[in-house]
């Protein structure tokens, strides 16, 4: 549906004509993002380019009540960034100025649109190091990085993207700018809003700059594959790393189909003759990471593993590493629709979810492909599907449901890091409970009033 003309000449105005999209065949691209069976048609995109274009476009839209969902790349899994059909989408990808990079407070300050693998080489350039590496880093941008709170390969080692904002730049749904944090190490002055805003999914504020932390570059890291006949060793293995008092960077794992369809996929040369393939690296001190290497080689083999790959060099080590990062890619390719879901359990309760969720794909007969982070419980059952089989989507959602409840039941979220969105809206008062869904209502009626950010998403 389209705007009101004095709305849409208001927004050319402020940021040029050539900024202001309206028509279909340039709106279709903004009409979805990286989730599965989700479109919708947006009224306009809105391209700003500056800070002060995106106070006076939220101003625009609060006193007219119009509809605003801000976007980066669209690399989002739950429908965070699904257009409104009435509504303006503020793509803030040209906003992407790496602005500073202090290494003596070992910081970097950036605006929002830069893609998440241009800060990671910045640093790595500087002889630094920016850890969060979501499966879309070489796409997704750092604002939305920022909204959704994303995680990563090396999230078991060194946590997800809030671990790494020491400050933002949030313009309020009325236009007002607020700069909350800063380059202190220590600042425990009033509430922390800074935190409030990550993971807020685009409800609470527009994040237009972002002051990242950095940490000094790893001296060394090695990797390693492992192979297993059943899931429960490969799980067991897990148990007795992180019981030797291990933490590896990266703890990865991938079930038979996901072994499967990489290897057609990536022809890394991946044994098919296996149930479960263990993705371990380790980094730091070259001599703790030698210790640490054989350490968990041992406890693989006394597990009872297969084959075990270590990695000669650098090149070796980036192709094993595929065999994680690709698969996604891999099992996309078998079927028309593919949903890659998301939840996350304490991780002694992993190979009891993954035994679970394997039960739910024959309860409804449906192909699963599981993989994820076994480092830190959080797994990825990706549903092999065609959503124009009605009756097959119906079963996937039946699955859906029982899945989010068993992860509940046994301690654990219905998201460790692709957000709520509109994919799990429902799903949200079951694991939140009553006090905690009033709470986060309040918040965004406070600071949104007029409900114009991001309607109809979480709640």
């Amino acid at each position: 549906m389209p705007l009101a003309q004095n709305i849409l000449a208001e927004l050319r105005r402020i940021v040029r004509t050539q900024n202001v999209l309206t028509e279909k065949e340039d709106l279709i691209p903004y009409s979805f993002d990286g989730t599965a069976a989700l479109k919708q048609m947006p009224g306009c995109v809105v391209l700003a380019t500056t800070t002060e274009q995106v106070v006076a476009i939220l101003k625009l839209a609060n006193q007219t009540k119009t509809p605003v969902v801000t976007r980066g790349s669209g690399t989002g899994l739950s429908g965070g960034s699904l257009p409104v059909n009435d509504g303006i989408v503020l793509c803030l990808v040209k906003m992407d100025k790496i602005l500073e990079l202090d290494r003596a407070n070992l910081t970097m300050l950036v605006e929002c649109g830069v893609i998440t693998q241009t800060v990671s080489e910045a640093a790595n350039a500087a002889g630094l190091f920016y850890p969060p590496d979501p499966g879309s880093m070489k796409i997704s941008t750092i604002g939305g990085n920022v909204a959704e709170n994303s995680g990563g390969l090396r999230g078991l080692k060194y946590g997800v993207t809030r671990n790494y904002v020491m400050g933002l730049e949030v313009v309020l749904p009325d236009g007002e700018i607020v700069w909350t944090g800063n380059k202190c190490v220590k600042d425990v002055a009033g509430y922390s809003l800074r935190d409030l805003f990550i993971g807020s999914e685009g409800t609470l504020g527009v994040i237009t700059k972002v002051l990242l932390k950095l940490i000094p570059k790893p001296a060394a890291k090695k990797t390693l594959v492992a192979t297993f006949a059943q899931m429960d060793t490969a799980a067991q293995t897990v148990s007795d790393i992180i019981a030797a008092q291990i933490i590896p960077c990266t703890l990865e794992f991938l079930d038979r189909m996901t072994i499967r369809c990489v290897e057609d996929y990536a022809k890394i040369g991946l044994p098919l003759d296996c149930e479960a393939l263990l993705l371990m690296e380790t980094d730091g001190h070259p001599a703790a990471v030698a210790d640490e290497a054989a350490k968990m080689e041992a406890i693989a083999r006394k597990n009872g593993a297969l084959e075990i790959r270590v990695a000669k060099d650098e090149a070796e080590a980036t192709k094993l590493a595929t065999a994680r990062r690709s698969a996604f890619s891999a099992l996309a390719r078998v079927a028309p629709t593919t949903i890659l879901e998301d939840v996350t359990v304490p991780r002694s309760e992993l190979a009891k979810m993954i035994l679970f969720v394997e039960g739910v794909a024959k309860k409804y007969q449906l192909r699963i492909g599981t993989f994820g982070h076994m480092g830190d419980g959080n797994l990825h059952p990706t549903f092999l599907t065609d959503e124009r089989n009605k009756e097959e989507m119906h079963r996937v959602e039946e699955a859906f449901k029982e899945i989010f409840a068993e992860a509940i039941r046994l301690g654990g979220t219905i998201t460790g890091e692709h957000g709520i969105g509109v994919a799990k809206k429902s799903f949200l008062p079951q694991f939140a409970g009553d006090a905690q869904m009033r709470v986060m209502r309040e918040l965004r009626r406070v600071l949104d009033p007029n409900g114009i950010l991001n309607p109809g998403k979480m709640f």
